[in-house]
């Protein structure tokens, strides 16, 4: 029997070889049917910052072809980095809308799929070099980040307002700026990795020594009675009180960059410095300057900052994907909360947005996560 591939056919060949057989051959004019529709069914994260990478969760998606697939985010085309059937691992694009974006993908009919949503960052500012948290000031909401520099480089503006109109030079006084905190009454103080101080910022701009001679002076906090928490990050933490004097409170690891520090709803100091391994951990240290671990298995763990409900967020890479890692308030079990490369810390507004730091960016999030008083 001779098949026309020109015309709708569906019927019953008979074919010996050996033994009988029953084929089936079915064509729709020249077209094979090879799947049904494509399906996303999740995003991981469905958070990111442009560049991340995240993992899109899929049905039915035919890449067999990969010059026919396609991934469109916010309607931009992103770059696919892996892809199968049911798993496409794509770098987020650069979008010009705010907040939330659709995530359409395309295989090889070229036919989207229905469109999921995820959100990515929005650019608040750049040419910045942030190498810890960002910090939003109590009072008036205004966020400041550093433009840090490297060991022993003197800036003309080492300290940076941001705003809906991007980052305005703040204050050039303090070499290398690394940790910046507000404490309950709303005064900045930034510690300096340079000459081991930490300096009050005064309403006139002036940065003043508060605390001296503290080593590397990198991560900075406060607790519920107000007192001052610094790290120095070759294996210190100092408690400083009102009046700038300070004591060895505890002893930690050293860091090969810094130490950062938070405060959890329980009183307990939660703190991360970098080390050589790729397996570092989240250090929880008690009310009598005791450290136990809290959770191993991230790699290079920075910035770090609680919401309101214990969750811990990190800038971190876990399991080879980087960006902000949530741990559970029981340090059991860990996500990754937003893709992101090279991230180094966040901070949360009074709105719920998230706010995340690169080596040269910050960038804003409309997650609706709300931190602590404590960050």
């Amino acid at each position: 029997m001779i098949v026309n591939r020109r015309t709708a056919f569906s019927g019953q060949v008979r074919h010996f070889s050996g033994e009988r057989r029953m084929i089936e051959v079915k064509f729709i004019g020249e077209k094979k049917q090879f799947m049904s529709e494509s399906k996303i069914t999740r995003i991981n994260p469905a958070a990111s910052l442009p560049d991340g990478e995240i993992i899109i969760e899929c049905e039915n998606y035919d890449a067999s072809q990969p010059r026919l697939s396609r991934v469109m985010i916010g309607g931009e085309q992103s770059r696919i980095v892996s892809a199968n059937s049911k798993r496409i691992v794509a770098a987020v694009p650069e979008i010009s809308r705010k907040g939330s974006a659709r995530v359409t993908i395309e295989g090889r009919d070229r036919t989207a799929s229905e469109a999921a949503t995820m959100y990515v960052g929005r650019k608040l500012a750049e040419d910045i070099h942030a190498v810890a948290n960002p910090a939003f000031d109590p009072d008036e909401g205004a966020l400041y980040v550093t433009r840090s520099g490297s060991r022993g480089q003197r800036l003309p503006i080492t300290i940076l307002r941001v705003d809906k109109d991007g980052a305005h030079a703040f204050s050039g006084e303090v070499v290398n700026p690394t940790g910046i905190a507000f404490d309950p009454h709303g005064t900045m103080f930034v510690t300096s990795r340079m000459d081991g101080n930490v300096y009050r910022v005064t309403e006139f701009n002036e940065a003043v020594a508060f605390a001296r001679d503290l080593g590397t002076a990198t991560g900075l906090a406060f607790d519920r009675e107000g007192r001052m928490y610094v790290g120095d990050r070759t294996g210190t933490i100092h408690r400083i009180n009102a009046i700038g004097e300070a004591e060895e409170w505890a002893s930690v690891e050293p860091s090969v960059s810094a130490y950062h520090l938070a405060f959890g709803l329980d009183g307990d100091l939660f703190m991360t410095g970098p080390t050589v391994s790729s397996f570092d951990a989240v250090t929880r240290i008690d009310r009598y300057g005791e450290p136990t671990v809290f959770y191993r298995g991230l790699g290079r763990p920075q910035g770090l900052a609680f919401d309101r409900e214990g969750n811990l967020y990190v800038a971190a890479s876990l399991q080879g994907r980087r960006g902000i890692v949530r741990i559970s308030p029981d340090g059991s079990d860990a996500e990754l909360a937003v893709a992101g490369m090279n991230v180094v810390g966040l901070a949360f507004n009074r709105d719920g947005d998230m706010v995340v730091a690169t080596n040269d960016t910050v960038y804003s999030l409309p997650l609706g996560i709300h931190g602590t008083l404590l960050n």
